[in-house]
């Protein structure tokens, strides 16, 4: 790790310290990650920056389960069994949270490219992409007016409808790495298309991730797609 991948992992774990420390004493906070609370205070007041060792477990183990805990907090489901997770999909900080969590607890290989579906999963995209340093794609249900190839994806579902997912081709580049988000995954059907997506642009696929997993087929239906890390921040049965 260099000077600056060190910088960048330490700032993340202030982030992520700042963040709990809204609904946390410091002696609260303290419990939580086992640091001194003394420390805690200098850290998210921006005296000086934790080791990267704190730092490292903050980001990889205290950070994913209370950011999990928090999505898990700003989500509703209803007697149906529909996910809502609005409070989550329009909040860019908090986002910006999980990437680099995301990104330390499962290993991701380095994407050229997020690619992602319309329209729910754009925004954790958008930050998964500005934490990689990566472009953000995002697969539509129709075509662009304008442009002229598309990789496209299609998919009978169970229920009889068929699901069509197109890509401007000069999306994604022959031979670059591609990692696929969602904001969540049920089925695997999306995810599933978005795969065939990154295959049929002869891409490398880097991981899977979505901020939620309602139940276990669709994490399964992707792991059996690819050997890439798959997957969620939080569950729900």
């Amino acid at each position: 790790m260099n000077r600056a991948e060190k910088a960048t992992l330490q700032l993340q774990a202030v982030s992520v310290l700042r963040m709990l420390k809204e609904t946390r004493t410091y002696d609260e906070l303290a419990e939580v990650t086992e640091l001194p609370a003394g420390d805690l205070n200098r850290y998210v007041n921006g005296h000086v920056l934790p080791s990267t060792d704190r730092a490292e477990a903050v980001v990889e183990g205290v950070g994913k389960k209370e950011l999990a805990e928090e999505l898990q907090a700003r989500t509703r489901l209803d007697t149906e069994g529909y996910v809502d997770n609005s409070d989550v999909v329009f909040d860019q900080s908090f986002l910006d949270l999980v990437a680099p969590v995301a990104a330390e607890t499962f290993d991701f290989e380095h994407p050229d490219v997020v690619l992602t579906a319309a329209t729910d999963g754009i925004t954790l995209a958008a930050a998964m992409a500005s934490y990689f340093g990566a472009r953000c794609a995002y697969a539509k249900k129709s075509k662009e007016t304008a442009v002229e190839e598309f990789i496209e994806a299609r998919q009978r579902l169970a229920s009889g409808i068929e699901l069509t997912y197109y890509l401007p081709s000069s999306a994604i580049g022959s031979g670059e790495t591609v990692l696929v988000v969602d904001d969540l995954i049920r089925s695997g059907e999306t995810q599933e298309l978005l795969l065939e997506i990154a295959s049929d642009a002869d891409a490398d696929v880097g991981g899977v991730f979505a901020l939620i997993a309602a139940g276990d087929e669709g994490i399964e239906r992707a792991k059996a797609r690819t050997d890439a890390p798959v997957g969620a921040l939080a569950s729900f049965d």
